[in-house]
């Protein structure tokens, strides 16, 4: 399905509605930008309040992480998988506090999911791809049935996502070294080298950050031309988990609903979106700025400019789901204010 843009003509008139409100000119700053943006996704001027805002993470496990990438083993993703079901992690407080709802997704996590009832293993596990993915400096992440598999269940989420009412889409992300395969796709877009593109992650030190650099830059020479094309990228440096959140992406552009980013993963999957259907990323925001560099420099890429910078490297969804009262309050501004024709002005 092709990618429509938002709607110009809702976005002239969410301007001039903007410009028209008993306030300064240019007072609101980037909320007037964000609401107007709003509006042209909704395709109507005064945009709908934000009521249904729904973040998905896509959970996996990359090999990777046992080459010294990551300062945590890859059992913490399993954990944290159990976490968000019990509504504990940062990311459940987050969307506990501003009204979003959750849903975790095992797409590649390296465990079974035994211990959970039947029905929460069912529902988490249905999308599964495969138990980990591969180790990219040493080998494809995936093959390319499986990368088209996970393209296919992401884009399945999202439409379930929006048939159930999501208003607006968050993708967020769970897996110990995720950030590796997450570079290394932003490095094969932008075509830089991983010195580049490559953060400390969940926190590593100098040798991690030399080691995972190397990664990168040997994955990065093992796929050599496929990294022109962004479905075999995916299949050569991504994982299961990041196909599908491409896919996911891709879907609510195609659908037409906006999608707030959070950190890296959903950064450079977005920007995979974006090459596979070009004008995917005109539905799409900014939460927040991370501290990984691959982040910004796709930012760039992308012409988005992001809503928050607080030095947040959580992931999970964390910083787009901080970044939800501004999104409502953009909307709040420029439905509820008084134009200045109504003060007789």
């Amino acid at each position: 399905m092709p990618v429509r843009p938002p709607s110009e003509s809702a976005r002239t008139r969410a301007a001039e509605r903007l410009a028209a409100l008993a306030t300064p000119p240019g007072a609101l700053g980037r909320l007037g930008e964000i609401g107007v943006w709003v509006a042209a996704c909704q395709g109507q001027v005064p945009p709908e309040p934000l009521d249904d805002i729904r973040l998905v993470i896509f959970a996996g496990d990359h090999g990777v992480a046992a080459h010294g990438v990551s300062a945590f083993p890859s059992t913490v993703t399993g954990a944290m998988v159990r976490t968000f079901l019990a509504g504990r992690a940062g990311v459940n407080a987050l969307a506990d506090a501003h009204g979003v709802a959750v849903r975790v997704l095992d797409l590649g996590v390296d465990d079974d999911f035994t211990d959970l009832d039947d029905d929460t293993r069912t529902a988490l596990t249905a999308h599964k791809i495969r138990r980990g993915s591969g180790a990219i400096h040493l080998e494809d992440a995936l093959t390319a049935e499986e990368t088209a598999a996970a393209l296919r269940a992401g884009a399945a989420v999202a439409r379930e996502e929006i048939a159930a009412g999501a208003q607006v889409l968050i993708s967020g992300d769970m897996g110990i070294g995720n950030t590796t395969p997450a570079a290394a796709i932003v490095a094969a877009a932008l075509g830089l080298p991983a010195a580049e593109v490559v953060g400390r992650g969940t926190g590593i030190d100098d040798a991690g950050l030399a080691v995972k650099t190397e990664v990168v830059d040997t994955a990065l020479r093992r796929a050599g031309s496929r990294c022109a094309d962004p479905v075999d990228t995916l299949t050569a440096l991504g994982s299961a988990d990041l196909a599908a959140t491409t896919g996911f992406l891709l879907a609510a552009a195609q659908e037409g609903v906006p999608v707030l980013l959070d950190g890296l993963i959903s950064v450079a999957c977005a920007l995979t979106a974006d090459r596979i259907e070009p004008g995917a990323a005109a539905w799409y925001a900014a939460g927040h700025r991370s501290t990984e560099p691959a982040q910004s420099l796709a930012l760039a890429k992308l012409g988005l400019e992001p809503l928050l910078d607080l030095e947040m490297r959580l992931g999970e969804g964390s910083g787009a789901v901080a970044a939800v009262p501004l999104l409502r309050s953009a909307v709040a501004l420029l439905r509820d204010v008084a134009l200045l024709s109504e003060l007789g002005l």
